[in-house]
């Protein structure tokens, strides 16, 4: 993408390293043929609205069986709902990859997170080993954490609990009467909230929880010193306010590094007073061109932590974009593939920008305004 274009983006499925759509779509297709008995059986049991007991739920299930950065930082609102609700109750969570083990381990009424393998089919007896495990506990109430998901249904099916929450499967069986007029909100992190809330017997008045991993003050005090340290002001006061940049995202929505160069300059002409911290990627490589101080870690708690000692943080529409959102810190999302109705930084003073008509300039002078009122010159 060059920063004078505008109009049509690459289409992501074509990138490389991601299936066409055509083969994604034949391998639900054949899934949903193979395992239908057991889509039946998960959707037929599941809680009807309003039927969710207010109490004697102890043992919680999470299912969200996807290895994305962003799609575990996104459960997060349904993990504090959960512990609003139920206080006194254990939650295991069920996952892919390690990324919901790193951010809510800690988590007080967390009591274990299973991560499957991310390919499956080369960790197959793993893999059954931890669904025997998982079919042998028994649970009070199982969620399966995200609308669609196949194997999210899956395992909602397996699993023995009491109470079944999920949202009905309209392309296996007509929506039950119950749900019909019931309109989720658009965004995927209130999503699973709504859900909670709908199946849930008593009444709720209250805004949706916000993303948050729940940092220690321990933890923000030592992201605090290094953010400090690479910015070359220990034991000094900052006296000019901290945007951190993260240039990396998947496929096409990808920027490169021509694009980042104009919007840096523009939005520095505007705002002379930013220090810019180059966030890196996993790759470890910067993509900014090693103009400014850099910060690396593979830890997403200490990642996290960092962001929030900065005042604003700009981001490609990926992972680390809600993982700063969560850090609290006002987060400006550039966007120019998915929708940002359903994905954007919300709450506060994050903003979701889609960039398909912009150009790099133009975006910077958005990017500015959005500064001026998230992070006012100090």
């Amino acid at each position: 993408m060059t920063s004078t274009a505008k109009g049509s983006v690459p289409d992501p499925s074509n990138s490389p390293g991601m299936p066409p759509r055509n083969w994604d779509a034949l391998r639900h297709k054949v899934v949903g043929r193979f395992f239908s008995p057991l889509f039946s059986n998960a959707g037929s049991h599941l809680c009807a609205p309003g039927q969710l007991p207010t109490r004697g739920i102890h043992r919680i299930l999470v299912c969200r069986p996807n290895h994305r950065l962003g799609n575990a930082v996104l459960l997060s609102p349904l993990l504090a709902e959960l512990e609003t609700l139920y206080p006194g109750a254990e939650i295991d969570m069920i996952s892919a990859g390690d990324a919901a083990q790193t951010l809510f381990a800690t988590r007080f009424q967390i009591r274990r997170i299973v991560g499957l393998p991310r390919k499956i089919a080369r960790h197959l007896w793993l893999t059954v080993r931890q669904l025997r495990q998982l079919r042998s506990d028994t649970y009070d109430l199982a969620i399966d954490a995200c609308n669609g998901s196949q194997s999210g249904r899956l395992l909602l099916a397996i699993v023995n609990a009491r109470y079944k929450v999920g949202f009905p499967d309209d392309s296996q069986h007509e929506v039950p009467p119950e749900w019909v007029g019931r309109i989720s909100p658009p965004h995927l992190a209130q999503r699973n909230v709504f859900l909670l809330r709908t199946a849930y017997a008593g009444a709720i008045e209250r805004e949706y929880p916000p993303l948050n991993v729940g940092l220690s003050a321990s933890e923000l005090q030592q992201a605090g010193c290094t953010l400090d340290a690479i910015l070359g002001a220990s034991g000094q006061t900052r006296t000019q306010s901290v945007v951190g940049i993260f240039a990396n995202a998947t496929g096409a929505k990808c920027y490169g590094e021509t694009w980042w160069s104009e919007f840096l300059a523009s939005l520095r002409t505007a705002r002379p007073d930013l220090r810019i911290v180059d966030v890196l990627a996993e790759h470890g490589r910067s993509q900014l061109g090693e103009r400014f101080p850099t910060y690396y870690t593979r830890d997403l708690r200490k990642l996290t932590g960092v962001i929030a000692n900065m005042d604003a943080f700009i981001s490609a529409d990926c992972g680390v974009m809600h993982l700063a959102v969560a850090s609290g810190t006002p987060t400006f999302g550039l966007f120019s593939v998915t929708d940002p109705v359903k994905y954007a930084p919300y709450g506060g003073h994050n903003m979701a920008f889609h960039t398909r008509d912009e150009t790099a300039t133009s975006t910077a002078a958005r990017a500015g305004e959005w500064l001026d009122r998230a992070a006012p010159a100090k």
